[in-house]
């Protein structure tokens, strides 16, 4: 088994992330290999009534929730003592963009949060379902346990 090179984690910045970075923190410690964080933020899309432009209380909910993530993402990152220059804030599908990003930065392990849930939510799909079964390369879904 080769090692790994470069490790992504995505979070969703809820309190069980922690669990997930301290996971990936130890593989890239154990490979010394380089550790990047990405947060994907879901824009809202709104339409007007005619259906032709973007509603401007939409546009200002989504700056609102970008700028909200930069600062949450920012504090996630000193907390685990990481640079700048290792968190990547995205916009879009969670799906599309993790495994986007890890396709261009040449990411050879994501590691996901997942919190194993049954029936409505199984059938919907999850965001480390979609990532396991699209991404090429390793996936670590990590079994969060909600405190």
């Amino acid at each position: 088994m080769n090692n790994y090179n470069h490790i992504l984690l995505a979070v969703d910045l809820s309190p069980t992330s922690q669990q997930v970075a301290i996971k990936a923190q130890h593989l890239a410690a154990l490979n010394q290999a380089k550790l990047s964080i990405i947060h994907v933020v879901e824009i809202i899309p709104m339409i007007d009534i005619n259906y032709e432009t973007v509603s401007p209380f939409t546009s200002e909910l989504n700056q609102i929730l970008i700028s909200n993530a930069e600062k949450n993402l920012s504090f996630f990152v000193s907390e685990l003592k990481l640079t700048p220059e290792e968190q990547l804030l995205e916009q879009g599908d969670p799906r599309d963009e993790i495994i986007r990003v890890a396709k261009e930065n040449q990411v050879d392990l994501i590691v996901i949060g997942s919190h194993g849930r049954h029936g409505l939510s199984l059938l919907l799909g999850s965001t480390a379902n979609a990532i396991l079964h699209h991404a090429v390369c390793d996936v670590l879904a990590v079994r969060l346990i909600e405190e």
